[in-house]
């Protein structure tokens, strides 16, 4: 899988990286090459399922689809 990244130095030093197609899913480092190994961690964390996510609600219906 491939995403797209913005990676932008930060006002206080070091770099933020943010993945649009993924809400929330910011990470930052002091370098360019800290940044890019955290933000790979990040997405990985944010893509990995939880198990848990069924507790919410009884009703819960699973289905997948087709983009």
């Amino acid at each position: 899988m491939k995403l797209q990244i913005i990676l932008e130095p930060s006002d206080e030093g070091g770099y933020t990286v943010v993945v649009p197609s993924l809400p929330g899913c910011i990470s930052e480092g002091d370098t360019k090459e800290e940044a890019l190994k955290n933000i790979q961690e990040a997405i990985e964390l944010y893509l990995e399922p939880v198990e848990d996510d069924q507790s919410f609600s009884p009703n819960i219906e699973k289905l997948e689809i087709a983009v």
